[in-house]
């Protein structure tokens, strides 16, 4: 079993840091002029290959995953509220990464009036995501309203860093 968390844990990590990447390759193509053709091509292709990467990384990530919970019972029990909302934190993620390829879908259109400050934003979700799916599975809360109290502070010192990066890059 400690093979297939590792394993779990190996794919997971990997496929986030797709996730963490390839919005950023948006923000560089929403920054381009449109004379920089190649440029752009170049960044079109890097996200349609990190996008199929991705994408490869998830399904041995999530199959893992069932196994833990389905066969190993991790999770399961009336102490297992912390599973319910991981799991639904995970749905989040996969709505996540299909909405990276509707983005990458448009990018490739010539559709997207997105706009690098907004993709900059966009880049910071599964960062949000991860913290949250990693902080319910170490502290595993009986009482997830008091753990999301606790994440709200967490939430609110992020988005305001975040916010704070924001305002300084629009001076530079």
């Amino acid at each position: 079993m400690l093979w297939i968390k590792t394993l779990h844990i190996v794919f997971i990590a990997s496929w986030f840091a797709g996730l963490f990447y390839l919005p950023r390759i948006f923000v560089n193509l929403a920054m381009l002029d449109e004379n920089e053709r190649a440029t752009r091509e170049r960044l079109l292709l890097m996200s349609d290959k990190l996008m199929r990467f991705t994408t490869l990384l998830m399904v041995p990530a999530l199959a893992l995953g069932l196994v833990l919970w389905l066969y190993y019972g991790i999770g399961q029990g009336e102490q297992a509220s912390w599973m319910h909302a991981k799991l639904t934190l995970v749905a989040i993620t996969i709505g996540y990464h299909h909405q990276c390829a509707r983005e990458l879908k448009a990018l490739h259109a010539g559709n997207s009036k997105k706009s690098h400050v907004w993709y900059r934003l966009f880049n910071e979700v599964p960062v949000l995501l991860m913290l949250f799916i990693v902080a319910l599975v170490i502290h595993k809360p009986d009482g997830v309203l008091t753990f999301l109290g606790q994440m709200t502070l967490v939430l609110v010192l992020f988005v305001s860093l975040v916010l704070l990066m924001v305002r300084r890059f629009k001076k530079t």
